[in-house]
């Protein structure tokens, strides 16, 4: 029997805030709100010329069909009113979670959704090769993250994962440095809702990617997603 089309779950930070859904298997599929492709592959929207959705990233939709997609996700803010009320609905304070991580700094995740696996090419992941030759299974985990207008999300380079990031709501920046100093930035990507950066590592070993300093900045009252692929 062929797997069911279009199976859906609510991911386990969906409220009544922020609606976000996961579907695999899609075909044919109407959706509004910010979608995001998480497979290796394209995906394609009908529209009065169909577009397409590049592997791993995003864009806002607003009534129109996913004609075929392995896995999406698709999120949408529901209430803004208070919706940085997010400590009292089961988020934790990153420094929870991270030893050493700033008190002053008001900067709060979801809980972690694990979705499933995926079979990529890391080097294609990170834009290294363009064609996927050495594929390999990874655990795709999904998160939110909050933080309040100009929070700095601390910079750091230390990932055993891959991972890149969409904008769910506000303006914010991932940025790069050259040293653990903000004096050093020397890329902004700026980060508007629906969209997603490409990832900023390389593969440098087995199981090794090199990130370069890196943080989140919040320009805004700011939700971005984290799509985390682990080996």
């Amino acid at each position: 029997m062929p797997d069911q089309t279009n199976r859906s779950r609510p991911l386990c930070f969906s409220d009544g805030y922020i609606s976000a859904v996961l579907f695999e298997n899609v075909e044919n599929l109407e959706v509004s709100g910010i979608v995001v492709n998480l497979s290796p592959e394209t995906i394609w929207i009908e529209g009065v010329v169909n577009a397409p959705i590049q592997r791993w990233r995003s864009t806002t939709i607003t009534a129109k069909k996913i004609l075929k997609a392995d896995r999406i996700a698709v999120l949408k803010v529901e209430r803004a009113e208070n919706l940085g009320g997010v400590m009292h609905r089961g988020w934790s304070w990153f420094g929870d979670i991270f030893a050493g991580f700033p008190r002053e700094t008001p900067l709060y995740v979801s809980s972690i959704d694990t979705i499933g696996t995926v079979e990529e090419d890391p080097r294609a992941f990170t834009r290294e090769v363009s064609t996927r030759s050495a594929k390999q299974t990874f655990e795709l985990k999904l998160k939110l993250w909050w933080s309040p207008a100009q929070t700095d999300a601390f910079i750091h380079n230390e990932h055993p994962f891959l991972e890149t990031h969409t904008q769910i709501h506000g303006f914010g920046r991932m940025q790069k440095f050259r040293e653990r100093d903000a004096a050093t930035v020397y890329e902004d990507v700026i980060m508007s809702p629906g969209f997603s950066h490409e990832a900023f590592c390389l593969v440098t070993g087995p199981n090794q990617w090199t990130y370069p300093w890196h943080r989140y900045y919040a320009d805004t009252d700011a939700v971005w997603l984290a799509v985390e692929l682990h080996p």
